[in-house]
């Protein structure tokens, strides 16, 4: 066993396509992934950020904000996911309300 520590993730993958990534604390961004390392320091270029909801935080609104070059620190970096192959689908847990 070697001494280096290796991240679960392969971002190589990913490097140059869109990526979604959630952050603690409830923030949310998506842009093309440049670069990582292996504290999963993201570097996301054309970044986006989807503003939340003032009444519930962790909610997002359909309102955007651009933010262009950005870096993600590692530590507050909690989902990274491909943009392309995936779509939003309602949550089959909530139960229907009662009328």
């Amino acid at each position: 066993m070697s001494g280096r520590k290796e991240t679960v993730l392969d971002l190589a993958k990913f490097v140059d396509k869109g990526v979604q990534v959630k952050l603690t604390g409830g923030r949310q961004v998506t842009g093309t992934l440049k670069g990582y390392d292996q504290l999963l320091n993201l570097v996301l270029d054309e970044a986006v950020e989807f503003v939340r909801d003032h009444d519930d935080p962790l909610k997002t609104t359909d309102q955007t904000r651009r933010l262009g070059l950005i870096i993600c620190r590692g530590t507050a970096v909690m989902l990274v996911s491909p943009t392309d192959g995936t779509e939003e689908i309602a949550n089959p847990f909530i139960q229907p309300e009662a009328v």
